[in-house]
């Protein structure tokens, strides 16, 4: 399987849960079917009669396809729930203590508006934090901002960073860094391009609790990262939709 092949398997089950993509069983004598459908076209459906008719109902002249309870029209609905593709962005300017003004306008803020979210495995701790985020700059603030004023941030073994920023005049900009451990900065953005966010930076920060992980470190970094956007507001779920309607860096394995 190749490195690219891992990365998606990995952003994907870290989106959607660990179980959604699993290497099939080994099989000696693997058997592949075919199935070809022929090509046919269902009839329009039957119009009803109109109310107050009195006319017999019409009896089919044909054997029922296999195909017909596939190919019933849909009752009407109002709401349309979306797919796990089609994943609504939400307007980051809610993430700002001043939503009515240009976020463009307070690099100054003294603390960036940084979401954080904890979680512990097998003795190692992530903890993710999403920012609203408008130019890379303002990016490097952030963090410059989070390691300055946090000691335990800045006594982390990782600090992984990963933002997506649209410009102006059709330009953007996307950048990570894996702080000390190798390929997480690329698989967090990978992650921010396959849920589609703009004009927003995550930072997951880890504690190494002296436990190795191996590669499943890896899918933790990615889960933190998700949760955090799903607190942020910009993931819409199943769950919010009922609601609502810097030195050199220990690498730990």
């Amino acid at each position: 399987m190749s490195e690219a092949l891992q990365d998606e398997i990995s952003a994907l089950n870290s989106i959607y849960g660990d179980t959604t993509l699993l290497p099939s069983p080994t099989d000696p004598d693997p058997s592949i079917y075919i199935l070809t459908l022929p090509p046919w076209t269902p009839p329009p459906p039957p119009h009803p009669p109109p109310s107050g008719s009195n006319s017999p109902k019409p009896t089919p002249t044909s054997p029922p396809h296999p195909l017909n309870p596939l190919l019933q029209p849909l009752p009407p609905t109002r709401h349309r729930s979306p797919t796990p593709l089609s994943i609504p962005r939400r307007n980051l300017n809610s993430l700002h203590p001043h939503p009515s003004l240009p976020l463009r306008r307070h690099h100054h803020l003294q603390r960036p508006p940084l979401i954080p979210h904890l979680t512990p495995k097998l003795k190692s701790t992530f903890l993710a934090r999403i920012a609203p985020v408008t130019s890379p700059t303002q990016a490097k603030s952030f963090l410059s901002h989070l390691l300055s004023t946090d000691k335990k941030v800045r006594s982390a073994t990782h600090n992984i960073t990963a933002w997506r920023i649209r410009g102006q005049n059709g330009t953007s900009y996307q950048d990570c860094d894996d702080d000390g451990e190798t390929a997480a900065g690329g698989r967090l953005l990978h992650l921010m391009q396959v849920m589609d966010l703009w004009d927003v930076m995550v930072v997951v920060t880890r504690w190494y609790g002296g436990q190795k992980l191996g590669p499943r470190r890896f899918a933790l970094i990615n889960m933190a990262a998700r949760d955090g956007f799903v607190r942020a507001g910009l993931v819409a779920t199943e769950e919010s939709q009922k609601d609502g309607g810097g030195g050199g860096k220990r690498k730990g394995k």
